[in-house]
């Protein structure tokens, strides 16, 4: 129960903000309206249960975006490409694709930077760079780049996706293989263990709470990736093709719908890593 309250207070402030910023944005559309169809008896009741219902508002509130979601979850057919699950199983699959590939080149690079000394001087600096460029930016031109080799469809998209996901991952690979304590290292050289055996035996198995870590990071990061580059090239759906086509159309319900969604995904994603992390410290003995 202690640990409800707090939640429970904050949800309810962060609805209370929401409807009011929703009355106070569609309030002088809805006025507008009233005016135009010569209609000035309104109250302020009026206005505001009608400002709260608009078919288009600047701003939805909290229950049309939840009845958006109803219907385009529950009521729509999964089959159907208006339905928010169709698109979301869509952005899904080009995530965890460009996810196991970033997560797995960052790994790669993590254990490189760690055995070759050099190579993290030399190394860091451009994977810091890599990462300087705006993804909104540099999203079509990768969708441009691999069309001209005929590759279409979702791998440009988990290409992105890998892009995003990978420095995260990398960076916290390359703290967890050095978190071993200086003893240890000392204690495995003491006892002859090549760079091979110490990885084996002592860095990875120290690494493993940087390692959920950063695929928690990862996950999150390659589903902006996904999205993004959804926004870029719409055609094939997914949620990022939602949000292109709300603000097509003016229909800021949808664009809402399709950002919860999106947030949804996210939060199942890493709530599943998280989970994943602690059955695995759990049985390697770690304290939480």
């Amino acid at each position: 129960m202690k640990s409800i309250l707090p939640i429970t207070t904050v949800v309810l402030a962060v609805l209370a903000i929401w409807y009011a910023f929703a009355v106070w944005m569609n309030a002088p559309l809805q006025r507008d309206a009233y005016t135009n169809a010569g209609r000035a008896d309104y109250s302020t009741q009026d206005l505001i249960v009608a400002s709260l219902n608009m078919e288009r508002p600047k701003l939805p509130g909290p229950h049309q975006v939840a009845a958006e979601m109803i219907k385009l979850i529950v009521a729509t057919p999964p089959t159907s490409k208006r339905s928010l699950v169709y698109h979301a199983l869509i952005t899904l699959e080009e995530t965890l694709i460009g996810f196991v590939i970033g997560a797995a080149l960052g790994i790669g690079l993590a254990v490189v930077i760690v055995s070759v000394r050099w190579l993290d001087r030399s190394l860091t600096p451009w994977l810091v760079a890599s990462q300087t460029v705006p993804i909104i930016a540099l999203a079509p031109m990768i969708v441009v780049i691999l069309n001209q080799f005929n590759i279409t469809g979702i791998a440009p998209k988990a290409a992105i996706a890998a892009y995003l996901s990978f420095f995260p991952v990398t960076v916290g690979m390359v703290k967890g293989f050095r978190s071993p304590d200086p003893l240890q290292l000392d204690l495995m050289r003491t006892y002859s263990a090549s760079q091979g055996q110490t990885f084996v035996k002592l860095r990875a198995p120290a690494s493993a709470p940087y390692f959920f870590a950063s695929m928690k990071i990862g996950a999150a990061a390659a589903l902006v990736g996904a999205i993004v580059a959804e926004v870029t090239k719409s055609e094939d759906g997914g949620l990022g093709a939602r949000l292109l086509a709300g603000s097509y159309y003016g229909q800021t319900v949808q664009i809402w719908a399709a950002l919860f969604a999106a947030a949804a995904l996210s939060a199942a994603l890493v709530g599943i890593i998280g989970l994943m992390g602690r059955l695995a410290e759990h049985r390697m003995g770690f304290v939480r």
